[in-house]
């Protein structure tokens, strides 16, 4: 082990050392360090997006703060240590790489991921057998997942067992369909006004689904491709609200129409 992660084990042990630690570190627990946890996980992420990688190199120093943080906390309570971790991850990264790691013979991408999510669902059957659950191909999908990770997650986990159209055609049809369904409950007047808003809810998460199935068929990341979207957004808003500040004028003063022209005007420009 490095002199540095010793001495970034020993800081964790002197934050939890009662009397003498830190109190903010002493209150924590598992369940509380998780949003933590969450939130530097994303902020590796921003890091990432920005191509800020001075910034990187302390938000993943951060990220693994937690990790050593749940270790401490485990190793408190009798569960496991730090070494406890690095083994599980080294035996998991060998058994999961069998073509680097010993003579089996995978040649292409296919077999490479095939073998990689064998390996993935013998460790849900083992982990559902020691629960004593019953098994699942969706069980060990995390709840916490954003929302649309976890939709694509659940959709491969899905399509893996075969339940998955094999063409394009209908995974559109259905987004169509799912667009009606939306419509049908926002016209009707047959429900009070909670029930409408319950049902059509339900319909909006059917089709939010739908188009992420669309996108998992297109070969591509549902979260990645909404944080573009959301990049390109804001780029182009920005550039609107500074062409109307050229103008001597406010957001709040323009028109729709006076914004939408100043909108196509922007998407023009070559990104």
């Amino acid at each position: 082990m490095s002199a540095n992660l010793t001495q970034l084990l020993s800081i964790m042990q002197q934050l939890r050392t009662p009397e003498t630690g830190c109190p903010w570190d002493l209150k924590q627990t598992f369940d509380s360090v998780v949003p933590h946890t969450i939130e530097e996980a994303y902020e590796v992420a921003d890091a990432i997006a920005n191509k800020d990688f001075d910034d990187l190199k302390g938000e993943l120093g951060d990220l693994l703060f937690q990790v050593v943080f749940y270790a401490q906390l485990a190793k408190e309570q009798g569960l496991f240590e730090f070494d406890d971790i690095l083994e599980v991850l080294n035996e998991k990264l060998i058994r999961r790489h069998p073509h680097v790691f010993s003579t089996s013979e995978f040649t292409t991408d296919a077999e490479i991921n095939a073998n990689w999510e064998a390996e993935k669902e013998k460790e849900r059957l083992k982990k559902a057998k020691s629960l004593n659950t019953k098994e699942s191909i969706l069980d060990n999908i995390p709840l916490a997942l954003p929302s649309l990770t976890r939709a694509y997650k659940i959709q491969k986990r899905a399509a893996s067992v075969g339940f998955d159209w094999a063409e394009l055609e209908p995974v559109i049809a259905k987004i169509h369909e799912e667009i009606d369904e939306v419509l049908v409950e926002v016209k009707r007047t047959d429900l009070t006004e909670a029930q409408q808003k319950e049902r059509i809810v339900d319909e909006l998460g059917d089709l939010l689904f739908a188009n992420v199935n669309l996108v998992r068929h297109l070969k591509a990341n549902p979260e990645q491709v909404l944080n573009q979207a959301n990049q390109k957004f804001s780029s182009r808003f920005k550039l609107v609200e500074q062409h109307v500040k050229s103008l001597g004028k406010e957001m709040g003063d323009c028109t729709l129409n006076e914004l939408d022209s100043i909108w196509n005007q922007i998407k023009k420009i070559p990104s």
